[in-house]
């Protein structure tokens, strides 16, 4: 124990990663157990198929937010990153300037679009209130993604965490008031949206701090001219787009599938199993962008080695976590779902335990696209997404209707393994090419 510790604390790179994921763990942690409590109060307060019906309603909006998303953030910390590596801070204000205004003009659409369709979707002009009520959040993250790429580049997790936590801790106590005077669906979107108009303004406000730090107060002003590979910069927004419109159709819109072909009980079964998943994934969430930055980093300067070793310590912490999690899941679940919910266990734990396959390899191999993307390869994950995605889609139309949500999950869960694996092969053949460039061979 005592050697793997040292081996740790003597691991630079594995520090910074562990340091900046610690940040983002420990209001994780708190949030999650707060979102999973407050999840227990929703489902207990409308039960299961309203609960249903406020997953559709808010994945909705969320889903419209994610088609006209350009992903900012990963924008940032790959231009602003590299910008502020090498200390060219010209261009690092005129990126961080024009990136967010690229966003606001995004976020803007997304909030019309969202309006126009909300009675299309809906069906009825009362409910589609609802969902243009709701959708207000995206004029309220107006500039979020750019400023939470602006903290991630400047290894200023900790402000990201603390927006977090306090988005929590707020949408916690007002949905527990919601349930103890036993209100409706719209208080509980009230509670959400306030919730996450916090953590917005506390993000942008850290974002700005830091940039007027960093670059002087003088950055706003920075000409476009200061930014003269536009074009790749675009290329590699747009990749990133087309890259997350796959992933929401075939993957963030599967509860809107099971509510379309099944029903919204079906809908809140799945999306229950889903919240015990994520407890799983918990740890390894905050993993994510700090190990993305630090490949930036080893990639930009060719250090293979360094990189190599990065992924596969993360990969064993995954492992293990996994392990571990999942069979408690698998023990504690039966008996703990009836207990909290109110509602069967079976319907539930069968859809947790599909489910835990496919988000098991997403853990082990939670660096797979961050590693592609570090490589100058956006477009890889997005093919390999895109063709498995078809595939899945495919699968759902024709099995679904007849299958039910459980095999809704185990097509989903199958699509993640699948599209994870090949994105790995991708990124560590691209690594061992690269390496044999730089070493003459």
């Amino acid at each position: 124990m005592n050697s793997i510790l040292s081996k740790l604390k003597n691991d630079s790179i594995l520090s910074r990663v562990l340091r900046n994921s610690g940040y983002l763990f420990s209001s994780t942690v708190v949030s999650a157990a707060l979102g999973f409590a407050q999840g227990i109060l929703v489902v207990r307060l409308l039960g299961i198929e309203q609960f249903g019906a406020l997953t559709a309603v808010m994945l909705f909006a969320s889903n419209v937010n994610r088609l006209l998303s350009f992903r900012m953030s990963e924008v940032t910390v790959k231009y602003l990153g590299e910008a502020l590596a090498r200390d060219d801070k010209a261009r690092a204000a005129a990126l961080a300037k024009w990136i967010g205004i690229g966003e606001a003009l995004t976020s803007v659409l997304a909030y019309l679009v969202l309006f126009f369709l909300a009675a299309w979707f809906a069906g009825d002009a009362a409910l589609a209130g609802y969902y243009r009520f709701y959708g207000l959040f995206l004029l309220a993250n107006l500039v979020y993604e750019t400023s939470t790429g602006v903290l991630q580049a400047t290894e200023k997790f900790k402000r990201v965490a603390f927006a977090n936590l306090l988005q929590s801790i707020l949408i916690f106590l007002l949905i527990g008031l919601a349930f103890l005077m036993r209100w409706s669906m719209f208080e509980i979107l009230v509670a959400y949206l306030v919730g996450k108009t916090l953590a917005a303004l506390v993000v942008t406000g850290s974002a700005l701090a830091e940039l007027n730090r960093e670059l002087g107060n003088d950055w706003v002003r920075a000409p476009f001219r200061l930014v003269t590979d536009w074009k790749s910069i675009a290329r590699f927004a747009v990749s990133t787009n087309i890259n997350g419109t796959v992933n929401l159709f075939a993957r963030d819109n599967i509860p809107l599938y099971i509510k379309f072909f099944v029903s919204d009980a079906a809908t809140g079964y799945f999306k229950i199993a889903s919240s015990l998943i994520n407890l799983v994934m918990l740890p390894f969430e905050p993993f994510i962008w700090p190990t993305y930055a630090e490949i930036t980093k080893t990639t930009a300067q060719k250090q293979w080695q360094a990189t190599r070793g990065l992924l596969k310590q993360v990969s064993l912490i995954g492992a293990a976590w996994t392990l571990l999690a999942g069979g408690g899941l698998a023990v504690l679940g039966w008996w703990f779902i009836p207990f909290a919910y109110e509602v069967e266990a079976a319907p539930v734990m069968v859809c947790a335990l599909i489910l835990l396959i496919g988000y098991g390899v997403a853990n082990i191999a939670n660096w797979n696209r961050p590693l592609l993307l570090a490589l100058g390869r956006p477009n890889d994950p997005l093919v390999v997404a895109a063709v498995t995605g078809v595939i899945e889609l495919i699968l759902i139309v024709l099995l679904v209707p007849s299958g039910g949500y459980l095999v809704a999950a185990g097509i989903f869960s199958a699509y993640l393994a699948i599209s994870i694996l090949i994105n790995v092969v991708r990124g560590l053949s691209e690594i061992k090419r690269q390496s044999q460039m730089v070493n003459g061979k």
